[in-house]
């Protein structure tokens, strides 16, 4: 049982960052919202199992959590968010695809060379998927620095919250409030950035971040 364990842990937290260079790689708006949902769902199945594997009731919470904001209410958000923009076009990635893949490798080789000697005293288990969590989380921030529409922005802020999470569960858990109290204030966030969202689209009639520096710097 413990191989096992250890295969189907891994599995996950390996899935999770290989749903992440998809997300880099994807330069279509509908097809980032329903990678992110895999990458949700991912998420969901592998907090779920370390719930079971380290007898933790309050983890299946969590997992839940993740199904029921991450891959559905958000997705479903991000989708008539974007029907009622009207964004149904390519999204732009600073440097091309190729280059940022290569910057994601080296961000994941990073992250292995940091992570596994400074947790070498650790559990194997955990001292491995803190390092895949460190991979998605750098990944995430990759997202965020070299795409220009703030709606593909908001999806690599919240694959690294994933990322955060995974790291957490993997470490042996945290306390059920933290976890309520996160899953709530990235909700609430996401409620003022759809706002946001749309105050942008109707004061500029975009929402990319290039444009939007673009008219800043024309007023000064």
């Amino acid at each position: 049982m413990g191989n096992l364990s250890f295969d189907v842990a891994h599995l996950f937290a390996g899935s999770l960052v290989l749903v992440s260079f998809m997300l880099l790689y994807q330069d279509r708006m509908s097809g980032l919202i329903n990678i992110f949902t895999a990458h949700a769902v991912i998420l969901s199945f592998s907090v779920g199992w370390q719930a079971y594997i380290q007898h933790s009731p309050h983890l299946f919470v969590t997992a839940a959590i993740a199904i029921i904001f991450k891959a559905v209410m958000i997705p479903v958000s991000l989708q008539r968010i974007m029907e009622r923009l009207r964004i149904h076009r390519d999204i732009e990635i600073i440097g091309g695809i190729g280059v940022t893949m290569l910057l994601g490798i080296c961000l994941v080789a990073l992250s292995l060379v940091v992570m596994l000697p400074a947790t070498a005293a650790a559990d194997p288990l955990a001292r491995e998927d803190l390092a895949f969590a460190l991979s998605v989380v750098l990944l995430g921030l990759l997202m965020m620095v070299t795409r220009r529409n703030a709606i593909s922005q908001v999806i690599g802020f919240m694959s690294l919250e994933n990322g955060l999470i995974l790291a957490a569960t993997g470490a042996k858990g945290m306390p059920l409030v933290v976890e309520i109290s996160v899953a709530f204030s990235v909700l609430i966030a996401f409620i003022v950035i759809g706002i946001f969202l749309f105050r942008i689209r109707e004061r500029f009639d975009t929402v990319d971040v290039q444009e939007l520096d673009r008219v800043r710097g024309g007023r000064r």
